[in-house]
Parts: structure tokens; sequence; C-alpha cells
């Protein structure tokens, strides 16, 4: 008789801050593997050794974390020097595991590193350059989009995000560094619409699915950007667009061939002001909340079926699986 393969699921401290979520998530997400015939169970661990422990307590075929790196700090990323990176430690063990490569997570996750490696492919970025203080004198663009280099969800952003002078973008360089202990990646400013786009699965089986970003225009402030207030709140809503569907496809596509993206990953793109997408930032763990995260609410309005979040799950852990053998 052949073995039900085992997924591991992996979170801890930092799951909901870097990743697809806490333990209520990885319970949900748990339930759906189940569901999708596999077996599963779960590691919680805040270090090296007791995710080894956890590993070797039980069968083990492949992992999916919701960690990049061990932490046990729940609010943000905030990478430390010394990281131990998760995928790093099952590359040694020799443990498969579902998403990007260990390479390209720490590219991911460090967002100028992210628009250097596509900008390097031809793949259209914002113009962008990284900043402490002191480097800010380098930055020939106006209006100025300033955001901590290694942040997901928001963090960090609210309308002083929008630096319009000098005085203003070293203003906001130097809360980043202070209160996120991080370096601020400058962009040019990209004033239209905003998009993101699911990327499931591998080769001929890839599914790239766009949603378009809105938000009630009462709940904008001075401009129109995702400040962190408006996220997880039920202020943002996603539509299947109008305009830029074949574009965000190709570019969405473009980045994954680039980045060495596997088996689930969200594009996050914007209008400049030429009307063109640019990419803003490829999330290597997407969130997976029911009903809240953004890869369920897209994958739901191309997926007409009577439990979409269970079929997201089981597409992502069968095509991980398919992948490795």
């Amino acid at each position: 008789m052949t073995k039900t393969p085992c997924v591991v699921l992996v979170t801890g401290a930092g799951g909901d801050a870097q990743g697809w979520g806490n333990m209520d998530v990885t319970k949900c997400v748990e339930k759906a593997i189940k569901d999708n015939g596999f077996d599963c169970r779960i590691v919680l661990a805040e270090n090296r050794q007791e995710m080894e422990k956890g590993l070797q307590e039980g069968f083990c075929d492949i992992v999916w974390s919701a960690l990049y790196f061990f932490t046990t700090r729940e609010d943000i990323i905030g990478i430390p020097p010394d990281a131990v990176w998760v995928a790093d430690v099952l590359d040694e063990l020799k443990i498969p595991y579902i998403g990007p490569s260990a390479a390209t997570m720490k590219a991911l996750i460090g967002k100028f590193d992210t628009h250097e490696a596509m900008e390097k492919a031809g793949v259209r970025v914002p113009k962008h350059i990284l900043c402490p203080p002191a480097k800010a004198q380098d930055v020939d663009f106006f209006p100025a989009f300033v955001k901590p280099n290694g942040e997901s969800r928001s963090i960090g952003i609210s309308d002083k995000s929008v630096a319009q002078n000098m005085e203003e973008l070293k203003a906001q360089i130097r809360f980043i560094q202070d209160e996120l202990q991080q370096s601020a990646l400058v962009e040019e400013y990209l004033p239209g619409r905003e998009y993101t786009v699911l990327v499931l699965g591998n080769g001929k089986n890839r599914e790239i699915l766009p949603g378009e970003v809105t938000v009630a225009e009462e709940h904008f402030g001075k401009y129109h950007i995702l400040r962190s207030d408006l996220r997880g709140v039920g202020l943002t809503h996603l539509i299947r667009p109008d305009d830029h569907m074949e574009e965000a496809i190709s570019l969405a596509e473009q980045a994954s061939d680039a980045l060495q993206c596997f088996d689930h990953v969200r594009i996050d793109m914007r209008e400049g002001s030429d009307g063109k997408l640019r990419i803003m930032e490829v999330n290597g763990i997407p969130g997976l909340k029911p009903v809240k995260s953004w890869s369920p609410q897209i994958y739901a309005l191309y997926h007409d079926c009577e439990d979409p979040y269970t079929a997201l799950i089981g597409k992502v852990v069968k095509s991980a699986w398919e992948k490795i053998q």
C-alpha cells in the first residue's frame, strides 16, 4: 500500500507578521490539506532546535513554513543579522518544502534586492534606491515613496510615506530607521491603481490570477495609498480587473521566472504616471487567512466552487508535491 504523503506545517511567533499565519490560521490550513487527501501535522517552533525536534516526532514528506526565519517577535518582520532561515535548515536536512528556494526567499523579503533582480532581468519596476539617512541626497526623483525595505502588510506606510521634497524624505527615512530598525526603500511614487496577482503552481499547471485592489474613496487620506490602518479591517476589496489584465499576467510571469518562484507567491503592482504597471513587491509567503487574506479572495474570484479555500490549498500542495516527484 502506498503511504499517504505527510505535509508538516511550521509556524511560530512570527507566523502572522512574516507569512501565512498564526496557530489559528495554521489549523485552517491543516484541515484543508487533510480534506485534499494528504496527512498533515503542525510544528510550532521559535528556533532551529524546536523545529528539528518537531520534524523528528513523526512522518514528514514535505514542509510548508509560515516563517522565513525563526523569531520571537510577533509584530514586525525585522530581520536580525543572525537570522536562521527555515529554508536553509531544510536544505541542509534535505527535506523538500513548499515555496521558493532559500536564495529566492532571502531576495524576496528584501524589496530592494527583489527590484534589483527583476530590473536586471528586464522586468518593469519603479526607480528605487536603498537609503539610510546619509544617502537621501542620492534621490533625484520626486514625489518619492518611502517604505521599510523588509516588511509586509503596509507596516510603516502612511500619508507621510509620500515625500514631495528632501525635508519630507529625510524625515520618513529616519522614522523607518528609528522605529523599524531597517533601511528605507525609496521608490518613485506610482499614483495609479493597485493590483495584486496570485501565482499558483508550476510549469504548464501554473495559474496567474490578477486582482484589482479597491478602497472606498472616503477611507483615503491625502494620497490613494494602502496605509497600514486600511489593511486587515475589511476596508480593502478585490475585484477582477477591467484593465491591465494581460499586462498584469505578463509581468507576473516574467517576475516569477526571473526570481524562480514556485508553488504560491503573490505579486503587488501599481500604475505609474505613464499608465503602465510596475511591480512593487513579490510576497514569497502570502497570507492564508480564510476569507480575509488576498490569496483566498483572488482564488474565489476565478473559481466558482463550493469551497474555494480548500481548493486553493489543494492546488498549492499538489503542485509542490508533483514538483518533487
